[in-house]
C-alpha cells in the first residue's frame, strides 16, 4: 500500500512539474507581479479611504485616486497580457517596477515626500529587480528609485493635519516624545508617523516574504531542470557512445558466431551415436543462432514503432524470454479493462524488458513473476524475484551506467542503466523496490496508445 501511495505521489509531483515547465521562468513571475500590483492597487485605495475619512485629512483625493485607478488599468492591461503568446522579456518587467515606483513617487509627493513613513515601499521594487532581473536593470531600478527619493526628500507637498480628534493617539506612545513636544496635536502626529512605519514595515515583510520567495523559488525550479537537462544530455552521450561500442561489436562478433554455428553442426554428425553430447550440441548453435538473431536485430532498430494490445505483447516477449531463459520458471499474471489497449513499442522496448527479466532470473533462479495491469492510461508491469533484495547503496545508484552488484564477471553494469534510459523514453518510469516477505521488484509504467481512438 504505501509502495502503491510512493507511485501516486511521484505521479502527481511529476504532473506538477510538467505543468509548471510549460510556462517560462519569466512570465510567471510577471502573473505573480500582477498579483502583487493588485494587493497593491487594494491597498492605496484603502489608505486614501482611510486618511480622508477617517482621519480627516485635507488631502488631493481626486489626484491621489486617479493614480490608483491608473495603476488598476495596467494592472487588468497586464494580465491579459500575460496571456498573449509573445514572450516576457527582462526589459518589459523592469518597465512594470518602473511604473510602481512612477506611481508610487506620485503618490508621496501628494502626501509629504520622504517624511511619508510609507516612502520605504521603494525597497519592495528594488528587492524584485535583485531577485529576477540581470544586474543592468537591477542598477537601473536602483537609480531611478534613489533618485525618486532624493527628490521627494526636497520636493513635496506636507503631509496634513487630520481635522478628527488625536486624543487617542496622543496617549499610545506616551513616552515617545522629550517634553518640549508633549502637545497633543504635536504628540499624535508623532504617534501617527510611528504606526504608519510599523503597519509599513509589516506589510513591506509579508510582501517581500511572499513576492520574493516565490521568484526564488522558480529560480531554483529553473536550476533543478537545468540540471535534469545536463544529465540527461549526459546520458545521451553515454548511450550513444554504447550504440557506437555495439555496432563494433556486431560486426566483429559475426564471423566468430558462424563459424562457432558451422562446427557445432558438424560435430552433431560426427557424434550422431552419442544422445547426450548431441542435446548439448543442439542447445550451443541453438543459442548461437540466438545470438546471431539479436546481432541482426541491431539493424531492425531504426524501424518505426508499431502499436500491439498489451496482453499480445507481454505473452510474446515472455515466449522471446523463455527461448533465452529456459530453465527459469515464469508465473505471469495479466488483468485490465476490454478491449484491451494498444502498447507503442519498437525492438529497444523489447530489449529493455528482457534485461530486466534476465536481472530478476539471475538473483532467483527458481522462478521469478510478471504482473501486467493497465487501464485507459498506462501499463503495469511488476517483475518479482525471491532474490536477497536490495540495499539502500544499490536502490541510490541502480540505473547508473556500468554499475553492476554481479561481480567482474557477471556483467558490464549496462543492462538497467539501458533499460530505464529507454523506457524514459517511451514516457515511462522504472521504480526499483524491496518486496514484502523477501526478494525485490521492479515496477515500469508505459502510457498506451488505446485500440479503439
Amino acid at each position: 500500500m504505501s509502495q502503491a501511495c510512493d507511485a501516486r505521489e511521484a505521479s502527481r509531483y511529476n504532473g506538477e512539474m510538467m505543468e509548471s515547465t510549460t510556462l517560462a521562468p519569466q512570465l510567471r513571475n510577471l502573473r505573480r507581479l500582477v498579483g502583487l500590483r493588485a494587493i497593491e492597487v487594494a491597498g492605496q485605495a484603502g489608505a486614501i479611504v482611510i486618511a480622508v475619512y477617517g482621519i480627516g485629512m485635507a488631502l488631493p483625493t481626486a489626484i491621489l485616486l486617479a493614480l490608483t485607478g491608473g495603476l488598476a488599468l495596467a494592472t487588468l492591461f497586464t494580465w491579459w497580457r500575460t496571456y498573449q503568446s509573445w514572450p516576457v522579456t527582462d526589459a518589459e518587467l523592469a518597465g512594470h517596477l518602473l511604473l510602481d515606483i512612477g506611481v508610487l513617487t506620485g503618490l508621496l509627493y501628494f502626501t509629504g515626500g520622504s517624511t511619508n513613513p510609507f516612502v520605504t515601499l521603494y525597497l519592495l521594487p528594488l528587492s524584485i529587480a535583485a531577485a529576477i532581473l540581470p544586474a543592468i536593470y537591477t542598477w537601473a531600478v536602483a537609480g531611478v528609485t534613489l533618485a525618486c527619493y532624493t527628490f521627494l526628500l526636497f520636493i513635496h507637498l506636507p503631509l496634513p493635519q487630520g481635522s478628527g480628534s488625536f486624543a487617542l493617539l496622543a496617549t499610545l506612545f506616551p513616552g515617545g516624545m522629550s517634553g518640549e513636544h508633549d502637545a497633543h496635536g504635536a504628540q499624535a502626529a508623532f504617534n501617527l508617523h510611528v504606526l504608519g512605519m510599523w503597519f509599513n514595515f509589516a506589510l513591506s515583510a509579508v510582501l517581500i516574504a511572499w513576492f520574493v520567495a516565490r521568484m526564488a523559488q522558480s529560480l531554483r525550479d529553473r536550476d533543478r531542470r537545468l540540471a535534469a537537462a545536463r544529465e540527461a544530455a549526459l546520458r545521451t552521450e553515454q548511450l550513444v557512445a554504447l550504440g557506437t561500442l555495439a555496432a563494433g561489436a556486431a560486426h566483429e562478433l559475426a564471423t566468430p558466431l558462424s563459424t562457432m554455428a558451422v562446427i557445432a553442426t558438424e560435430l552433431e554428425r560426427e557424434h550422431a551415436h552419442d544422445s547426450a553430447l548431441v542435446d548439448d550440441l543442439r542447445l550451443l548453435r541453438a543459442q548461437t543462432e540466438r545470438c546471431k538473431a539479436i546481432l541482426t536485430s541491431l539493424t531492425a532498430r531504426a524501424e518505426g514503432a508499431t502499436h500491439i494490445a498489451c496482453e499480445d505483447y507481454l505473452r510474446k516477449l515472455i515466449e522471446q524470454w523463455q527461448l533465452i531463459r529456459p530453465q527459469v520458471e515464469i508465473s505471469a499474471h495479466f488483468a485490465g479493462i476490454q478491449p484491451v489497449p494498444e502498447l507503442t513499442v519498437e525492438r529497444t522496448l523489447d530489449q529493455a524488458l528482457l534485461n530486466l527479466l534476465n536481472n530478476a532470473a539471475d538473483v532467483s533462479p527458481g522462478g521469478i513473476e510478471l504482473e501486467g495491469r493497465w487501464d485507459a492510461a498506462q501499463l503495469t508491469l511488476e517483475i518479482q524475484d525471491r532474490g536477497p533484495g536490495i540495499s539502500a547503496d544499490m536502490a541510490s545508484r541502480a540505473g547508473a551506467a556500468f554499475f553492476t552488484t554481479k561481480g567482474p564477471s557477471g556483467g558490464l553494469g549496462i543492462g538497467l542503466f539501458l533499460a530505464n534510459a529507454t523506457i524514459e523514453r517511451f514516457g515511462g518510469t522504472v521504480n526499483l523496490f524491496n518486496r514484502v516477505g523477501g526478494g525485490a521488484c521492479v515496477r515500469i509504467t508505459l502510457p498506451l496508445r488505446l485500440s479503439y481512438e
